[in-house]
């Protein structure tokens, strides 16, 4: 890693004024006559900035035939553009000192830049490129096509448990979209044509399906001139056609055994759980702090200490913009199986369903998810992406510094009525991870 790169890194990690001090984050938001919206937050106190831009779109977007084409865009869009060479987007940040990198969900594709900030043109000049002059050309299809192989053999094929996520997904949901996941299909990817992904970019790689948010160090009159020439002269896609699919109840537990490369067995339950963003929502957050946030959590002090049943314990509040999911998993000890871990699993939520949880062990969480909400805003980097997040899925980029009164309203009585109406074995899936058997 150069020099500049390192210094970079360590001036990114700095703590903004606004969150050490528990000051208000203030932020402007306005929209251009293309649909892009912009939200801008003005910070002097590292010289650095972070230059993000959010696609609202995500494996759910996908054509059944043809999914992993978000994912696959998330590596197609740094092969270059009209402007720049092949292999050329990552030199030009990291000769500046600079760090980027890209994620993909299933409802959104995040981009950033970090950039010290006497280069933030640098950094809207990239995603301006990304944005109106990409080349989708078959030598980058074919190139990335490779890449993303590789990337599902050292995450999933190669990797114990990998697989559990596509696994759990296509059990849990019968025909929403989200019962595949963001990496998609290889198959589908090699039988896609060119023009196939020419229309991907061009439907979803719009203005006004686009949420340009950054943070740092940078005059935010002169910034917005500098937006204004980048940005206004792209032209405005046609309006987005979003999924409208209503998934049905799951009606009865599914089950499924998977024979798997690990040496100790697994449970992994997934319940059905509500979309982001309401009331539910923050309580389900709650709730799962309650069962694995930290060595102190139900599950850890039962399953891992106490009984010494599992290696490790975890769950997941795996929420989205329509249905989500909650995902409980425990890895077993060695000799211990599956079945007597899942019992264990199993009495531990329904003792959470007994009753009201603790004084001392509720605020203990709280202060748990106090402590999150603040290191997720305590870069750069973190209050942009807040602020796009906010904005895209909730409609209220202000959430930023109003999240936790939301989470500070939720009582134990909420926590209890979210665990004994979702919590039940009629809304889950149950998958055991087993050795393969061995051959004779």
């Amino acid at each position: 890693m150069q020099k500049k790169s390192i210094l970079f890194f360590i001036c990114s990690l700095i703590f903004s004024k606004s969150m050490l001090f528990g000051q208000t984050i203030q932020f402007e938001k306005f929209t251009l006559p293309n649909g892009l919206k912009v939200i801008l937050h003005e910070d002097h106190s590292a010289p650095v900035v972070a230059v993000t831009a959010l696609y609202h779109v995500g494996s759910k977007n996908e054509d059944t035939a043809r999914t992993g084409f978000a994912h696959f865009f998330e590596h197609l869009l740094f092969e270059g553009s009209e402007n720049i060479k092949r292999g050329e987007f990552d030199k030009y940040v990291t000769n500046a000192g600079g760090v980027l990198n890209a994620n993909t969900t299933q409802d959104r594709t995040f981009y950033y830049e970090l950039l010290p900030s006497n280069q933030v043109d640098l950094g809207l000049w990239l995603e301006s490129e990304r944005m109106m002059h990409a080349k989708i050309e078959q030598v980058g299809v074919n190139t990335q096509r490779e890449v993303v192989k590789e990337e599902k053999r050292m995450r999933m094929d190669n990797r114990p448990y990998g697989s559990f996520l596509t696994e759990m997904l296509k059990r849990a949901y019968k025909v929403h979209p989200y019962r595949w996941a963001p990496i998609g299909s290889m198959e589908h990817l090699n039988a896609a044509k060119l023009e196939e992904f020419i229309t991907f970019y061009k439907t979803y790689y719009v203005p006004n399906n686009c949420v340009l948010s950054i943070a740092g160090d940078f005059d935010k009159a002169d910034l917005k001139k500098k937006i204004e020439s980048y940005f206004a002269p792209i032209p405005k896609g046609a309006p987005i056609v979003k999924p409208n699919i209503i998934e049905p109840p799951l009606g009865a537990e599914v089950r499924a055994t998977i024979e798997d490369n690990v040496q100790l067995e697994g449970v992994f339950q997934a319940y059905r759980a509500p979309k982001q963003g309401g009331d539910e929502y923050y309580a389900f957050n709650v709730l799962s702090n309650i069962l694995s946030g930290g060595e102190s959590s139900r599950m850890n002090k039962t399953l891992v200490d106490n009984k010494q049943l599992a290696a490790a314990v975890q769950s997941v509040p795996f929420f989205n913009e329509d249905n989500g999911l909650f995902i409980a998993l425990a890895i077993a000890n060695m000799g211990v199986k599956a079945d007597v871990l899942e019992t264990n699993m199993d009495s531990v939520i329904s003792e959470l369903k007994s009753g009201l949880v603790g004084e001392r062990e509720f605020q203990k969480v709280k202060n748990q998810i106090t402590t999150e909400l603040v290191k997720s805003k305590a870069t750069m980097a973190g209050i942009a992406e807040n602020l796009a997040n906010f904005e895209v899925y909730f409609g209220d980029a202000n959430l930023v510094n109003t999240e936790l009164e939301k989470y500070n309203k939720v009582t134990r009585e909420d926590v209890l009525k979210v665990a004994k109406k979702y919590l039940n074995k009629d809304n889950r899936v149950v998958i055991y991870y087993v050795p393969k058997a061995k051959s004779k």
